[in-house]
């Protein structure tokens, strides 16, 4: 088969495929990325069927599809929102990194990976998935619950924490050394607040110059804007995928919300290439061997991000049941942790199976943990409750056997502590 012909067959035969997985995970309620991994492990090396003619394509795709993820997120929020989110919410981000990347941390150095596998591992275990935590408030009907500013915020944090973690991984995987590590640091410090400034002080001359009445000129505008900012990033190791995000931040108004409608399809289209690319890029036989480790990460890391989300609502006057909540909608990983392994397979093989495993486990339980595990945590919580009111059952016939001599005034105040019961309903 000519060389153009086969590859017209297999991309045709790779995004008919995935309509055909997207259509059937909306059917079943299911995030398509699980499905995404598993079709690109099928078709990968070692699969069932290895694709040939359209791996080149398939990894620009791939490159295009972290860019318009991090674009669109960065579309999501505005820059007085950023800071917003960080002056509120970051006591909420320290304990999210530290509960969460230390896991990843140590599994690492337990499996011999060394420092650098140690800080890849860190972040793939440390970042909740955006994407899928969105989709999981809309299908529950969340949006509106007065938790979830506070996931949103926990995710804003991390979003904008990328920013300086991936071009400090960028430069470890290179091993450019302490003094090029803080180079690319103070880089990447630097153009994130030269980019939030211009943001704050500029957002609406810049969304003014690249708004437009026609979506092909505002398209092709924003697109190319995006893409040479991303390679320009790349060049200065801040990252091709904060460059993206950048964008989209110092974007506002009618043209964010333009370019959002304009974009989401592509994005769709080239995310889904990236979580197939990532998965054609891992040979199947090597995820058995390293499914109980990213099983026991899974399930302590589950644990972390639902104590994550109950530190952070609780700090948020959040009540009982809102600050469960909070902590199972974080349990998702997603995007982020695949475009860390990304990186790092390169340097770190290892980290691609683990990661893979450790995502596609996460990635199902997390809207799981979305739904359940408020009404879990209230059920272990009413039968600890029962059983530590077997123990005083004796003090309550003694309080039961008090004659009831209330006056009116006690009556009043009696009311108080009913009152004050109230409010933790409401801010739930």
């Amino acid at each position: 088969m000519h060389d153009m012909t086969a590859l017209l067959v297999e991309l045709g035969s790779v995004i008919l495929g995935l309509g055909i997985i997207g259509r059937f995970a909306g059917r079943i309620g299911l995030s398509p990325i699980p499905l995404y991994l598993l079709a690109g492990l099928a078709f990968g090396e070692g699969g069932l069927l290895p694709l040939g003619a359209s791996e080149e394509f398939t990894a620009v795709g791939a490159e295009i599809g972290v860019i318009l993820l991090l674009l669109l997120l960065g579309l999501e929020y505005s820059a007085s929102e950023l800071v917003t989110s960080l002056k509120t919410q970051y006591p909420s981000g320290a304990v999210d990194f530290l509960l969460n990347a230390t896991p990843g941390a140590v599994a690492a150095l337990l499996l011999g990976w060394g420092p650098v596998g140690a800080v890849a591992l860190a972040g793939v275990t440390w970042i909740s998935s955006s994407g899928v935590i969105a989709k999981v408030l809309a299908d529950l009907g969340r949006l509106g619950n007065r938790e979830t500013p506070v996931i949103l915020g926990v995710l804003v944090i991390e979003d904008l924490s990328m920013a300086v973690y991936l071009p400090l991984l960028t430069a470890i995987l290179a091993g450019v050394g302490f003094a090029g590590g803080s180079i690319a640091l103070l880089i990447a410090l630097g153009t994130v607040g030269f980019v939030l400034y211009l943001a704050l002080r500029h957002g609406r001359l810049i969304s003014r110059a690249v708004s437009s009445d026609n979506p092909e000129m505002l398209l092709l505008v924003v697109l190319g804007l995006t893409v040479l900012v991303a390679g320009v990033a790349q060049e200065l190791q801040v990252s091709a995928a904060v460059g993206a995000f950048l964008v989209g931040i110092a974007l506002s108004g009618e043209v964010a919300e333009g370019a959002r409608k304009l974009l989401t399809p592509l994005r769709d289209l080239f995310a889904a290439v990236f979580f197939v690319f990532f998965g054609l890029s891992t040979n199947p036989a090597e995820i058995p061997p390293v499914l109980l480790p990213a099983a026991l990460l899974a399930v302590v890391t589950i644990f972390t991000k639902i104590a994550t989300g109950w530190y952070a609502a609780r700090r948020a006057g959040i009540g009982s049941k809102g600050r469960w909540r909070a902590g199972g909608t974080l349990v998702a990983r997603g995007e982020f942790s695949i475009v860390i392994a990304g990186l790092a397979v390169a340097t770190e093989p290892r980290i691609g199976p683990i990661a893979t495993a450790y995502v596609l486990i996460l990635v199902i339980a997390g809207p799981l943990a979305a739904r359940w595990t408020q009404p879990i945590a209230a059920k272990v919580l009413s039968l600890r409750g029962r059983s530590a009111g077997a123990g005083t059952t004796k003090n309550t016939a003694d309080a039961a056997s008090v004659t009831n001599t209330a006056s009116a005034a006690d009556t009043a105040s009696a009311t108080v502590p009913a009152a004050r019961e109230e409010i933790p309903a409401s801010a739930d």
